[in-house]
């Protein structure tokens, strides 16, 4: 591997399974690639982009669950963390410390019933999160 590479590895080797997750998205949009496999077939690039306009016209029904801050009941959050994610002790604190320094994805295609009582799990804890 070349030196220039490294630094960089090693610095990804430490990055949570959530922190590279996000790392991937942000890689995605600043770049204006994706990491999934390409479709090959230009008429399922057709159908994918019929299948989204529709999508975008109807009512959103799966969320992403994204703690922004985890305020002053922070072991009562850690608790919901938990709860939700069914992560150890060190995984969710590590998600609910990571949060004071940016938005970090707590659970991702959630239906909309589900992701509406776990924001009041996490507001009644005292934490503020974002349905995506």
């Amino acid at each position: 591997m070349a030196e220039k590479f490294e630094d960089i590895v090693k610095k990804i080797e430490e990055l949570s399974v959530l922190d590279l997750a996000e790392l991937v998205k942000v890689l995605e949009k600043k770049f204006g690639v994706s990491a999934q496999a390409p479709v090959s077939a230009p008429a399922s690039a057709k159908a994918t982009a019929d299948k989204e306009a529709t999508a975008d016209k109807e009512e959103k029904s799966i969320f992403t669950i994204v703690l922004t801050a985890a305020g002053e009941k922070k072991i009562e959050v850690i608790k919901v963390v938990r709860d939700i994610t069914e992560k150890g002790l060190k995984e969710a604190k590590d998600l609910v410390d990571a949060s004071a320094t940016g938005p970090q994805v707590v659970k991702e295609n959630v239906k909309k019933e589900e992701a509406a009582e776990m924001k009041k799990k996490f507001e009644a804890a005292g934490a503020k999160v974002e349905l995506k």
